[in-house]
């Protein structure tokens, strides 16, 4: 297989792949209202890339991935149990002042490092370099599994996203929550990078809550929209040789702009 088949074929697969899981759970996101609290946990990703490099780890190796996972679970747990006591000071200001201080953090940390302005902008935007076959099998047999926890407990975790409340111990569900979504923001930041990361999580669910607001067509919508919009970036990105994490963005972003006009010119209760 020549270089061009091979980058094609790995992208295809990983895009696939990343998109089915990231649209569920970007359903849950934005139904629950918590939109940064994906940045924060990709920032805290970001942060644990960036401290291993500060402490002689090469980034994209198995220390480097350790020590990111490290950095999320504990933002998984903050964001689990740090709930403000009364309704003065919302859930999204305390997900955002985790954000700043995961960024913060890395900063400073950068700030130290020789050339640390690079690893800055390369957690931005990824590293193409990084995308080798074993990870991609890594990262396809842990979305699968991710995948077949989320629907054996789906009842669960819609229930406290729908909050109908009839979920008892929704702590421990909120926690395998964020959890999950921590782990697949391990394994795709380094690739794609914050904002790419970010964009498949929030975008293609975006698009598809426009048209419907059932699950199943949600997630069928969000994944094919998105998946063609993300291919369309990949061409641009290869061929007019742009930055790959912020063409795709670009991509899917036009993507979510016309489905909002598509959106304005239907009925209010025209859904899916």
């Amino acid at each position: 297989m020549n270089e061009f088949m091979n980058f094609f074929v790995i992208q295809i697969i990983l895009i696939a792949v990343v998109l089915s899981v990231h649209t569920y759970l970007g359903l849950h996101i934005i139904r629950r209202g918590i939109i940064f609290s994906d940045l924060s946990l990709d920032q805290l990703a970001a942060f644990g890339v960036i401290a291993g490099v500060a402490a002689g780890v090469e980034g994209g190796t198995t220390p480097s991935y350790f020590l990111s996972l490290v950095a999320v679970i504990i933002g998984s747990i903050l964001l689990t149990y740090v709930k403000p006591a009364n309704d003065r000071v919302p859930r999204e200001a305390v997900i955002g002042i985790i954000y700043c201080l995961a960024l913060v953090a890395s900063l400073l940390v950068a700030d130290k490092i020789s050339g640390g302005a690079s690893y800055v902008t390369q957690t931005m935007s990824g590293c193409m370099l990084w995308v080798t076959w074993p990870l991609v099998w890594t990262t396809v047999i842990v979305y699968i599994l991710l995948s077949i926890l989320h629907y054996v407990f789906r009842e669960k975790i819609i229930a406290i996203t729908e909050g109908n409340g009839t979920n008892k111990n929704e702590h421990v569900w909120d926690l395998m929550f964020f959890t999950t979504q921590g782990i697949i923001t391990v394994l795709i930041v380094p690739i794609a990078g914050i904002l790419l990361a970010y964009a498949f999580l929030m975008i293609p669910a975006a698009i598809a809550l426009l048209f419907t607001r059932d699950w199943g067509r949600s997630i069928c919508i969000g994944w094919g929209i998105g998946f063609v919009a993300c291919i369309i970036g990949l061409m641009m990105s290869y061929f007019l040789r742009l930055p790959y994490g912020p063409s795709l963005v670009m991509s899917l972003g036009a993507f979510f702009v016309a489905a909002l006009v598509i959106r304005m010119f239907l009925p209010e209760n025209r859904m899916f």
